[in-house]
C-alpha cells in the first residue's frame, strides 16, 4: 500500500491531466486488498477525536480509516478518471451483521462501482468490505460527486428544497462545541489529509471561508452520541447535506424510529448531516 502523502502528491501533479467530464469515462476494474490489524493505541487516539470510549468492540465507523489508505490509491490510479482534489463526499452507508472487535485482524477489499448521472454532474461508489476468516462482516459504500463544470456548489449532497423554503431544525438533543483544530486532529488519525479540513488559509484556495470538518468525523461523533443503543447488526445511512465550519457550534438530534434511529446535525440554521441507524 503506497505511503498516503506521496499519493496526495500524486494527485495534485496528475489533476490537471484528468477532465473527466465526459460520458465515455468509465470506473477501472482494479479491486485493491489489504491486511489490517489493530493498533489500541490507534483506536483509542481516533476514539479521543471522535468521542468514543475505550472498549474492545471496534466503532462501526473505524475500519472507514483502515481502508482510506486503500480508497486513495484507488482514486489516484492513472486509469481513474476523476482527478482527486475537487471530488465531493456526499454519502456514506456503514453496514455491519455484528460488532467488530480490535483482536480480529480484517482482510479489506476495495472497489469503485456504479457510476451514475447526478444532477450536479456524475457520482460513484467506493465500496469497502471487511471480512473476518473469509466471512464479510462489514460493508462500506463511500458516494462521491464529480461536478461538472459551471454547476458550482458547495460540499453538500442536497438539492435544496423550494425556493424561498427554509427547513426548520428538530429540537436537539445536544449540542457540541467543535474546535478550530478538529479537522487537523481528525487528519492526524485518519490520513484524510484534504487541505480544506486543515486550516483556513487552505481552505480559502479551494473557495471556503473557513477549513470545515470531515464528513465522517460528524458520522463518528452521531455514532458516539448513540454508543450502547445501536443494534449489533444494522445499517447506518447519511448524507452530507452542507459543510460544517471550524469552530462551529453545532446542534445534535436524534429520535427513536421502529427499527432503529432517526438524527441529524446543524449548524448555523443549516443541515450538515442527516441519517437514519435500521436494525
Amino acid at each position: 500500500m503506497a505511503g498516503l502523502t506521496w499519493l496526495y502528491a500524486k494527485a495534485a501533479v496528475t489533476a490537471p491531466a484528468k477532465r473527466g467530464d465526459t460520458s465515455s469515462d468509465a470506473l477501472p476494474d482494479a479491486v485493491l486488498t489489504a491486511e489490517a490489524e489493530v493498533d489500541r493505541a490507534h483506536l483509542a487516539a481516533y476514539g479521543r477525536v471522535c468521542g468514543f470510549g475505550v472498549r474492545d468492540e471496534l466503532p462501526p465507523t473505524y475500519p472507514h480509516v483502515l481502508a482510506f489508505p486503500l480508497h486513495v490509491e484507488l482514486m489516484t490510479g492513472a486509469d481513474f478518471p476523476f482527478p482527486l482534489p475537487g471530488l465531493v463526499h456526499v454519502a456514506n452507508r456503514i453496514t455491519r451483521t455484528r460488532p467488530l472487535l480490535a483482536s480480529e485482524p480484517l482482510e479489506l477489499v476495495v472497489r469503485a462501482e456504479n457510476l451514475r448521472p447526478h444532477e450536479r454532474g456524475r457520482q460513484f461508489d467506493v465500496v469497502t468490505t471487511a471480512s473476518v476468516d473469509g466471512e464479510a462482516v462489514w460493508v462500506d459504500v463511500s458516494t462521491y460527486l464529480r461536478r461538472s463544470s459551471g454547476t458550482g456548489g458547495g460540499t453538500g449532497g442536497g438539492t435544496g428544497g423550494a425556493a424561498g423554503e427554509r427547513p426548520q431544525p428538530p429540537r436537539p438533543t445536544a449540542s457540541w462545541r467543535v474546535p478550530a483544530d478538529t479537522g487537523r486532529r481528525y487528519a492526524a488519525v485518519s490520513g484524510d489529509r484534504n487541505p480544506i479540513h486543515l486550516h483556513p488559509l487552505a481552505a480559502r484556495a479551494f473557495g471556503f471561508p473557513r477549513a470545515i470538518a470531515h464528513g465522517m468525523w460528524t458520522k463518528a461523533r452521531c455514532l458516539a452520541a448513540l454508543a450502547g443503543r445501536l443494534p449489533d447488526a444494522c445499517a447506518v445511512d447519511v448524507r452530507f447535506k452542507a459543510p460544517l465550519p471550524l469552530p462551529a457550534r453545532a446542534d445534535f438530534a436524534a429520535r427513536p424510529t421502529a427499527d432503529g434511529w432517526r438524527f441529524s446535525v446543524w449548524s448555523g440554521g443549516k443541515p450538515s448531516l442527516e441519517g437514519t441507524v435500521s436494525g
